[in-house]
């Protein structure tokens, strides 16, 4: 009978995901109460090294499929690893961070399993040993609640929503090499060009700050940036001012763009049309800037600010930068 939780751990260039780490503590902390084995998953090349890190949030295993095949992500490669591990493990449940990678992996893994899949989790509940995955539809205007009776599922779990366990450096999980090897690859990865400019990876920011077309041209961005260097924030963007050219696609947040959830989220100029909500309504705490007191986007904020945010900001960004200096 199929038991215990297989989580698939995503790194990038020999980087670990924060979300990964989150989705593993999470499964840690139902294992802990049933008592059935974690074994989490990592593919890549010359990433063995990598299993002490994650030997930290305590899996029972660590299997690794560690290979040159695996050096960049493809999805039939990756599709093969993965596959290979549900097979190794048997488990109740597959999960991993909600992701641009796993967006494209688990659902194809799931689909050759013949195997629900649930993406974009937003909690975890326990029903008489079973699990409930809760997740946000119609863009964060209802929730739907889904129980599986199949042998395995996949989840996806929402960046920022489930913390991560503290490391337990005494913690040391039994390594196991997983061979496996491609059975066709179609298409790979050559060469990955980074985009300039992108210090902290939007979908995993604890801090962001996203600007609209308040902020009135591409110009005004520096204002905005250097109220992200104050707190060590992320910069976002709506969609319009993504569709006007201002900035790139990949600072887009809403619902054709990436979806957020950190801890402290301030809209600049950004009325906030539905779109925009499904992709940030879950941060814990938002801060709404905008010159228009009627704009839709108090509705959703915990603190607004109604004023020109060109008087606002540069205070904002000083008072923050004494507060910080402070402590």
């Amino acid at each position: 009978m199929a038991q215990g939780i297989l989580v698939f751990i995503e790194q990038r260039n020999g980087q670990i995901r924060k979300a990964s780490l989150e989705a593993l503590s999470e499964a840690r902390r139902f294992c802990s109460k049933s008592g059935e084995p974690l074994v989490a998953l990592l593919v890549g090349e010359n990433i063995k090294d990598l299993s002490t890190s994650i030997s930290r949030y305590k899996p029972d295993k660590v299997l690794v499929v560690d290979s040159a095949a695996f050096a960049k992500y493809s999805t039939e490669g990756y599709a093969d690893a993965l596959t290979a591990a549900v097979k190794n493990v048997d488990p109740r449940y597959v999960l991993a961070a909600n992701t641009s990678m796993s967006k494209d992996l688990i659902p194809r893994v799931a689909a050759r399993l013949d195997a629900p899949c649930v993406a974009d989790v937003a909690e975890l509940r326990e029903s008489n040993g079973a699990w409930q995955a809760v997740h946000p539809m119609y863009s964060g205007k209802a929730w739907g609640i889904y129980e599986f009776n199949s042998p395995l599922a996949f989840l996806t779990l929402r960046p920022n929503v489930f913390p991560a366990a503290e490391p337990d450096e005494a913690h040391q999980a039994l390594v196991e090499e997983l061979a496996v090897t491609p059975a066709k690859v179609r298409a790979s990865v050559v060469e990955v060009h980074a985009a300039a400019g992108a210090k902290i990876e939007l979908s995993e920011a604890r801090i962001i700050v996203s600007g609209g077309r308040g902020i009135k041209g591409p110009e005004n961005w520096p204002v905005l940036q250097e109220l992200c260097d104050a707190l060590g924030a992320a910069l976002g963007a709506s969609r319009a001012v993504v569709d006007a050219g201002w900035i790139d696609h990949q600072y887009q947040v809403g619902q054709t763009g990436k979806t957020v959830s950190p801890q402290l989220y301030i809209a600049v100029g950004i009325s906030g049309a539905i779109q925009h909500l499904a992709g940030m309504s879950s941060s814990k705490v938002i801060v709404a800037i905008n010159s228009n007191p009627e704009a839709p986007i108090f509705k959703s904020a915990t603190y607004g600010i109604v004023g020109d945010c060109f008087q606002i900001l540069p205070k904002f960004t000083e008072e923050c930068r004494k507060m910080l200096s402070e402590n």
